[in-house]
């Protein structure tokens, strides 16, 4: 599969009273045409902030793109100008923002608001913007959507609105759908249809699928592969089967080990990870991830680590895991034995 989309060195600051903060410190990362990738870390990890940023979302006089690469079909987005951004934001790049009930316009109805984005990227009637919009909310599930269409957010349900989002970010067939926590808020019948949607549009449509979430659960049902995101940089990367079942992060086991399991003794309690992340005013010179980690070496907490492969599709950003590191404890295992 080829990749559609390339993320190289990102970085991301927003100007604040207290100085700059480093939200994104580099991030690296692909999307290839009909998978889905996701994202996942403790809330403030930056997730959010890299999805804005492909969308170019972060308000100019509040953040910017400092640093990095954003290529989109080989297209480069972050000199591109607003106006040709405009036109690629619904039409081939679209995003699913956290909350529906405020995302969607209480005072419109649900007919307008998908018709919008048909009329402005199309340029077609509004009898062919309508046919579109019956088309898609049937895609999503929705019944009658003829008479759907006439009636406003108070008429439908939580989950009824996600697909209606849903619905919006789909109408122009994007390549890219991005999906910002697209499950929280939603009680677990209602997450579980949605999942099941979304791997059924892409079945039909091909759209590639970033979702940014922190339940892993969800995750484990309908991402490929996995980002870990900490502290404005991903610290590990993989398929979902490697991240979940040989990770190698000690943050990422520490994610893992913190979810509760059906086959798990009730009697033994959660394992949270202690501390706090790092304050991204000023980020820690070595590893963000240090000062809460069990297994923190000396120069842990000196030198950013070098990523490593564990495999052709598994890398890992950890000391830990570095060859010099494996060859040391290599000979320190001889020594004592």
């Amino acid at each position: 599969m080829d990749n559609l989309l390339e993320v190289k060195g990102l970085h991301v600051a927003f100007k604040t009273h207290g100085g700059e903060i480093k939200a994104v410190r580099g991030v690296d990362f692909s999307l290839k045409r009909g998978e889905t990738l996701a994202i996942v870390g403790e809330s403030g990890c930056g997730k959010s902030v890299t999805a804005r940023s492909i969308m170019r979302l972060i308000p100019e006089h509040v953040g910017k793109i400092t640093q990095g690469s954003i290529l989109f079909k080989g297209e480069e987005l972050v000199t591109l100008p607003e106006k040709e951004m405009r036109s690629k934001r619904g039409s081939e790049i679209s995003m699913i923002f956290q909350d529906a009930m405020t995302s969607l316009n209480p005072t419109l109805t649900i007919g307008e608001q998908i018709m919008e984005g048909i009329i402005r990227h199309q340029k077609v009637s509004r009898s062919e913007a309508k046919r579109q919009a019956v088309e898609i909310l049937q895609l999503v599930g929705i019944a009658n959507p003829e008479s759907r269409l006439k009636q406003y957010l108070y008429q439908f349900s939580g989950g009824m609105r996600q697909r209606i989002m849903i619905a919006i970010a789909l109408v122009c067939k994007p390549s890219i759908l991005i999906a910002d926590e697209p499950t929280t808020a939603l009680d677990v019948t209602i997450q579980a249809q949605i999942i099941d949607l979304f791997k059924t549009i892409q079945q039909k449509t091909g759209v590639s699928i970033i979702i940014i979430t922190h339940d892993l659960g969800v995750v484990a049902k309908i991402a490929d592969r996995v980002n870990v995101m900490y502290a404005g940089k991903v610290v590990e990367t993989g398929p979902v089967r490697e991240i979940f079942y040989n990770p190698q992060h000690p943050y990422t086991k520490g994610l893992l080990a913190s979810m509760p399991r059906l086959d798990a003794d009730r009697n033994i309690p959660l394992s949270p990870i202690p501390g706090t992340p790092p304050d991204l005013f000023a980020p820690p010179v070595g590893c963000a991830f240090a000062a809460r980690c069990d297994y923190a070496l000396e120069v842990c907490r000196k030198h950013q680590p070098e990523q490593t492969d564990v495999t052709a599709a598994h890398q890992v950003t950890c000391w830990l895991q570095d060859p010099r590191a494996q060859k040391a404890l290599q000979s320190l295992t001889k020594t004592g034995s």
